[in-house]
């Protein structure tokens, strides 16, 4: 586990989108069902394997249902103090998600987090390989001339964790449920998104 007051020195920060900054609307049985996918199959990755010609209107409909779930999310609790501060302190802020842009944008604007967020600070799939990839991270820190040593990646899911894991920066999961623990991939576990402040 990383000591906690290693964070204090940390000047990058990559957060996943979805029930990490906000509080996802997301159905992913209902977007499965819809798209004719078993439960619980990784859709990004069912959708790649298919021919490209049965997969197109299967995209097309996914970005579809995204959007519309992306305008019913609403900010996490501690989301919108926990940026203010890492920005009042000079800290460069990213998202790494596994969403299109125009769905992190509608999200973001949904949630008034936006103004935190320049766009080329927002990496998307179709910007980089997917997490668990550390792609997206790798990317960021290329963008930024940043150590590993000096990034921090947040998220609530194991894709996020692996992925920050993988490219040698500092994890952070967000258990709001209080019943997950992924700790050989985790060096700090918060129930909530504002107990980050705490490490600061």
């Amino acid at each position: 586990m990383l000591a906690p007051n290693l964070l204090k020195h940390r000047n990058h920060w990559i957060f996943d989108l979805d029930g990490t900054l906000t509080v996802s609307a997301h159905d992913f049985e209902h977007i499965r069902n819809e798209l004719g996918l078993a439960p619980e199959t990784p859709i990004l990755e069912a959708l790649h394997a298919m021919p490209e010609a049965e997969a197109a209107p299967l995209w097309q409909q996914l970005n579809e249902l995204e959007f519309y779930y992306a305008g019913k999310a609403s900010v996490m609790q501690g989301a919108a103090e926990l940026l203010q501060c890492l920005h009042d302190s000079g800290r460069q802020l990213a998202i790494l998600t596994r969403n299109t842009m125009p769905v992190v944008q509608h999200t973001l604007q949904a949630c008034r987090l936006e103004h935190f967020f320049p766009v080329e600070h927002i990496l998307d799939r179709d910007a980089c390989i997917p997490k668990p990839s550390p792609d997206g991270v790798q990317r960021l820190l290329e963008f930024w001339h940043a150590n590993a040593d000096d990034t921090v990646m947040v998220g609530d899911y194991l894709y996020d964790l692996e992925a920050g894991k993988a490219a040698g920066v500092a994890t952070v999961h967000v258990d709001t449920r209080g019943d997950v623990d992924w700790p050989e991939y985790t060096d700090i576990r918060v129930e909530r998104l504002g107990e980050i402040i705490d490490y600061l």
